[in-house]
């Protein structure tokens, strides 16, 4: 994305400390052509402020005694996890005005004069800003997201009144004052006499930071407090009407659908979609959500991307705040974590121990009593889980690594399951949950989807990425055959008649007896660390050891397996692929299912279509989670991909090539890993 247009040739100058102190915030001025300095102002400099704050006044002294022109920088309207006051971390954009602020109606700002004069009216724009306010409402998005999106609203009916920080500038430049939200309480009171009314409190007066204007000692009947942190999309659904004076969450109801009872004077009011106590004169045009949210949100800031270090779009910016935002709400509780082996727990800890390092312990007692005392959740690696353990399953994604698991390679990626886990078909998983949800992908949903498989298959990536290119096959038919770790929970848990590699080969030749049949060992099993090795010159026309499976796939035409992972590899690729048991893609009409498939997976999505957009959403963006070996940070996929392709990525070092090889030869004694 390019830096500012019409930025000034001379230097941006500060007077604020956090300006220097801050790196997220120095950088994204510096991507922008505003990199922070300090000195006395020259012709051509401007001076910088951070919004309305307390030291706002020295630049402002500054520039009035040089006549250099002001610069306002502030939070975008999408932020953190917590407030900046608690420290949650850098922002994850700005706005840089030039004219104003958005909360200071003294003049137009930059943001009120897009909204009053841009056309806003571009397909493609109006496109993104329907996506963008379906990723907020999905996602529970909101400027600060440390919140429980599981956790109820009060029951429907309600009138929801929003309360403000104590002194908050927004309030104060919006015209108002604490005695605006008494009267904005008084008037919710007269329009609805006979409804509950909730008040809404800030982050920052639920952690004690800041006060608000409400004391709970002193509400009228039949007004409450709320300061659970409920998804306010949740609040919002719930609400029969929405009073403001000038919070987001103003903002936010617009896009919900309500038409908030504005009291102040914020950047949303004045454009026909509030009920404006206080009108603005000035502001006569007449816009749609749409419309208000693409200049606000998309037009307006500057978005940040940590993975590249660059000014990106809001879609790149939504993919870093999901993935920020679900690792917090996964993790917040904190975990133990039972039936993992001793080199897993260092990744495992990376990935799920970012707000409370992770507790390992394979005592069920000590477990449950953490559990208990702490209100920890539980976690199990998903092949140590019995039947009725009710821990929320781990495993690998399936963009895992470059290098095995079974040499002690860190994945990159993991699943948390709280229904099953996705090789197991004896019962219902939240992949199976995620694929029959999206059914019915969006068009931006279907694009992005679309966009990784297109990366993934042109840059030739797998699970596991290993292995050399293929060599030149047979003429004909070619049908690979993947050989697979024949202990492992998949084949036993997914499959009924056939659960060895011999007797895949057999089916497959079977009904394919004219067919150029390619064996290809499971890595695991070629670098004889887990069981399933066979003699399979007999049954192949050729064995091939050591190759890369996403090299070899566009070399066949069709793939015959029991439950291997590279069966779904091969649907991304448009391959023809028989299953032989219930892997996790089977069962959805896009396989030749000769295995005993699940009938609930059919009735999940009924005569909707489900096709391979749908199930790469599903499997590689909506149901793993990632880490960003470079950054260490919770990232989206396609940060994976590039990291793959880059090279990187973490590799196994001496001391794990040597723990693997004792592993394999002392695989039949799993307790010396736990």
């Amino acid at each position: 994305m390019p830096a500012l247009s019409g930025h000034p040739a001379g230097r941006f100058l500060v007077y604020n400390g956090g300006f220097l102190t801050q790196p997220r915030v120095r950088r994204i001025l510096a991507l922008a052509g505003l990199p922070p300095q300090i000195g006395l102002p020259r012709p051509g400099d401007s001076i910088g402020l951070w919004g309305a704050s307390p030291t706002a006044w020295r630049g402002e002294a500054m520039a009035r005694r040089y006549d250099a022109p002001l610069i306002r920088v502030e939070d975008a309207f999408l932020r953190s996890l917590h407030p900046g006051r608690a420290r949650s971390g850098p922002p994850l954009g700005l706005v840089v005005d030039r004219t104003g602020l958005h909360f200071d109606t003294a003049r137009p700002s930059d943001l009120e004069t897009l909204l009053a004069t841009r056309p806003l009216d571009d397909p493609a724009l109006m496109d993104r800003a329907r996506d963008g306010i379906r990723r907020m409402r999905e996602g529970h998005l909101s400027k600060y997201t440390a919140f429980d999106p599981a956790l109820p609203a009060p029951d429907p009916g309600y009138i929801l009144v929003i309360d403000q920080t104590h002194g908050d500038a927004s309030v104060r430049l919006s015209g108002a004052g604490p005695d605006r939200f008494r009267e904005m309480l008084a008037a919710a009171r007269r329009a609805h006499p006979e409804a509950p009314i909730v008040i809404r409190t800030h982050p920052e007066t639920r952690t004690g930071h800041r006060s608000g204007h409400f004391d709970p000692a002193a509400l009228p009947e039949n007004v409450t407090l709320h300061g659970a942190p409920v998804s306010p999309w949740r609040l919002l659904d719930g609400a029969a009407a929405v009073y403001t004076v000038s919070s987001q969450l103003g903002f936010e109801a617009i896009l919900s659908g309500h038409r908030p009872h504005v009291f102040g004077q914020p950047f949303y009011a004045g454009w026909g979609l509030t009920e404006d106590a206080f009108p603005m004169p000035r502001r006569t045009r007449r816009l749609t959500a749409e419309q208000l949210f693409a200049a606000a949100m998309i037009l307006y800031p500057l978005w940040y991307d940590p993975f590249h270090d660059r000014l990106c779009d809001l879609d790149t910016a939504l993919d870093a705040f999901e993935a920020e935002t679900r690792a917090w709400r996964d993790d917040h509780r904190g975990w133990i974590a039972s039936g993992m082996r001793l080199w897993k727990r260092r990744p495992l800890n990376a990935m799920f121990g970012g707000q409370k390092k992770v507790i390992f312990t394979d005592d069920p007692a000590r477990a449950e009593r953490l559990a208990t005392s702490t209100g920890r959740r539980r976690m199990i690696w998903a092949g140590k889980a019995d039947a009725d353990d009710r821990s929320v399953r781990v495993e690998d994604g399936f963009l895992r690594s470059r290098g095995l698991g079974a040499e002690l390679v860190p994945p990159l990626s993991l699943v948390l399951d709280e229904d099953g886990i996705y090789y197991d078909p004896t019962r219902p998983s939240a992949l199976e949950t995620w694929i029959a949800r999206r059914a019915d992908l969006t068009p931006p949903q279907r694009q992005r989807a679309e966009r990784l498989i297109a990366r993934l298959t042109d840059l030739g990536l797998s699970k596991y990425n290993i292995g050399a290119p293929p060599p030149d096959l047979p003429e004909g038919h070619r049908i690979l055959v993947p050989g697979q770790v024949e202990d492992d929970a998949s084949i036993r848990l997914g499959t009924d008649a056939i659960r060895t590699n011999r007797a895949l080969l057999e089916a497959a030749r079977k009904a394919n007896p004219a067919a150029v049949l390619i064996y290809k060992p499971h890595p695991d099993v070629e670098a004889g660390l887990r069981p399933g090795a066979l003699d399979a010159a007999a049954l192949a026309d050729i064995v091939l050891a050591g190759i890369d499976p996403a090299r070899l796939l566009p070399h066949v035409n069709e793939v015959w397996t029991m439950t291997s992972a590279l069966g779904f590899e091969a649907l991304l690729r448009g391959l023809p692929v028989t299953t032989l048991g219930a892997p996790f893609y089977a069962g959805w009409g896009l396989t030749t299912d000769l295995g005993d498939v699940p009938a609930r997976r059919k009735a999940a999505f009924g005569s909707r279509r489900i096709d391979i957009a749908t199930l790469a959403h599903a499997a590689l963006i909506d149901y793993p989670r990632y880490r960003d070996p470079v950054t260490g940070r919770p990232c989206p996929a396609e940060i994976i991909v590039d990291r793959l392709a880059d090279g990187q990525i973490p590799r196994p070092g001496a001391l794990n090539r040597s723990l693997a090889k004792v592993q394999g030869a002392l695989s039949s004694h799993a307790w010396i890993w736990r």
